[in-house]
């Protein structure tokens, strides 16, 4: 499956989003249910029937589902999400009423999703967060009772962060959600111009793969990072030799709700269930 995340961040990106899926190989989005542009978002999806959407937790450096005064130790003094995500993580493994907040924030954040009565093809986080093993713990939880069935395990052959995933793998497992084999594309955050994802494409190891971009119509606007470049992305996944790449590979393209269609492919019948 190829997906974007940050769906619903700005007008910017759901613009992309649209065209990438409709002109291109785009087949998922993570959406941002309380980012700026969270409503079109969820127009766009109700007029791309094809398009799978999941969740994008959003528990740092952005806007809060919850008010700022029901979640304080998680938000700065101008009522945003914080962004020290290392002294957060610390934090959160000494502050129970802390961990209290966090739950509270991540079950408003799957109950926004419910409301927007998309169906729920699978969560993940923004800056991959969730492998943290407590906020882990608690997005299993909360999120098996509002029916996510898969989650992202960021785990790229060959990158840094793979081996701090096993963690992660092994909640997953636990609770028997759907995960990837590979997540393709986290060496190049911000980056997937069109030779990166191209290559993805043609390497990608056997089993349910992600391949995972963030496309936008400009490299500027409210939200974006520092060096992305969004444009190029965009531009890749509209590429007529990366749709023919996909082509190609004779791979199913979907969203992790079609892992277990007995058919090869990006989600494939070697593609399981963790």
């Amino acid at each position: 499956m190829i997906t974007a995340d940050d769906f619903g961040m700005s007008a910017e990106v759901n613009e992309a989003v649209e065209r990438a899926h409709s002109e291109g190989v785009l087949t998922a989005a993570s959406l941002m249910v309380s980012g700026a542009a969270a409503r079109n978002a969820e127009e766009i999806a109700r007029r791309l029937p094809t398009l799978r959407v999941g969740l994008h937790l959003v528990l740092l450096e952005g806007r809060p589902t919850l008010r700022p005064q029901q979640i304080p130790d998680l938000v700065t003094p101008a009522g945003m999400l914080r962004s020290d995500m290392v002294r957060l993580a610390f934090e959160l493994a000494g502050k129970p009423d802390m961990r209290r907040q966090l739950k509270r924030e991540i079950a408003a954040q799957f109950a926004a999703f419910l409301r927007t009565g998309l169906p729920l093809d699978h969560v993940n986080a923004h800056k991959h967060f969730h492998m943290h093993p407590l906020i882990a713990a608690q997005v299993i939880e909360v999120g098996r009772q509002f029916g996510m069935r898969a989650l992202r395990v960021p785990r790229e052959p060959g990158h840094a962060m793979a081996p701090g995933c096993a963690v992660l793998l092994a909640q997953a497992r636990r609770a028997s959600l759907v995960t990837p084999d590979a997540v393709l594309g986290l060496r190049w955050t911000g980056q997937m111009n069109r030779e990166h994802m191209l290559a993805a494409i043609e390497k990608a190891p056997d089993g349910l793969v992600e391949v995972y971009a963030h496309p936008a119509t400009a490299d500027r606007f409210p939200g974006s990072a520092r060096g992305y470049r969004y444009r190029d992305e965009l531009a890749a996944l509209v590429d007529p030799e990366v749709i023919a790449a996909v082509k190609r590979s004779r791979r199913r393209t979907g969203g992790y709700a079609d892992a277990a269609m007995p058919r090869s492919g990006l989600l494939s019948a070697g593609s399981r269930r963790a």
